[in-house]
C-alpha cells in the first residue's frame, strides 16, 4: 500500500546513494538477507478489506438494490452502520429483539435514518444464514418500516436466498 517514492527523509544533508534520498523502505534494515517482504494480499483480492469495510460494502449493495427498485421514493434516506446499539446495557428484552437495527422517521429538515448495528447483525448471521443475505434482509425490514409496507412489498426477494 505505501509507495516507496512517496516519503523521504534526510537527515545528514548529504545521501549515500549518488545524491539521492532514499525512502525508508529502502533504508530498512535487511535482516537476514531475505528483502523487503510484500503485502500478504495484493488490494484487489477479497480477502485484503477488513470486516468492517465489507460489511459497509453489503449494506452499501443493499442500499442500491433498493434504489434500483424504489428509485425516486428512497433517494433521501439516509443509511448508517454503528458497531453496537447505544444504551445496550438498559435495553429491556422487547426491546433486544430490534437489536439488528432500527429506523428513525424524516424530520423537518432531517432524513429518515436507516442504523443497522453490525456486531449484533454479524453474531445473529453466525448460525443462520450468509451475512450480506441478513444485511439485506435488516436494511428491507427497517426501509419496510419507515414506508409502513411488508418487506416484500420493499423487495420480493425478502427472506429467500439471493445467491
Amino acid at each position: 500500500m505505501h509507495d516507496a517514492s512517496s516519503f523521504t527523509v534526510d537527515l545528514t544533508g548529504s545521501s549515500s546513494s549518488g545524491g539521492r534520498s532514499r525512502s525508508f523502505y529502502e533504508r530498512r534494515r535487511n535482516r537476514h538477507g531475505r528483502g523487503m517482504r510484500g503485502e500478504l494480499l495484493p488490494p484487489h483480492l477479497p480477502g485484503a478489506r477488513s470486516r468492517s469495510e465489507q460489511f459497509d460494502d453489503w449494506v452499501m449493495e443493499s442500499a442500491q438494490r433498493l434504489e434500483r427498485l424504489w428509485g425516486e421514493k428512497i433517494q433521501d434516506l439516509q443509511i448508517v452502520v454503528q458497531e453496537i446499539p447505544d444504551g445496550l446495557e438498559e435495553l429491556t428484552p422487547q426491546a433486544m429483539r430490534d437489536l439488528l437495527g432500527s429506523c428513525t422517521p424524516a424530520l423537518p429538515g432531517h432524513p429518515a435514518v436507516i442504523t443497522i448495528y453490525r456486531h449484533p447483525v454479524l453474531m445473529a448471521a453466525r448460525a443462520l444464514m450468509p451475512v450480506n443475505e441478513l444485511v439485506h434482509d435488516v436494511v428491507v425490514e427497517q426501509t419496510a418500516e419507515l414506508m409502513g409496507l411488508a418487506p416484500e412489498a420493499v423487495d420480493p426477494a425478502y427472506g429467500r436466498s439471493q445467491a
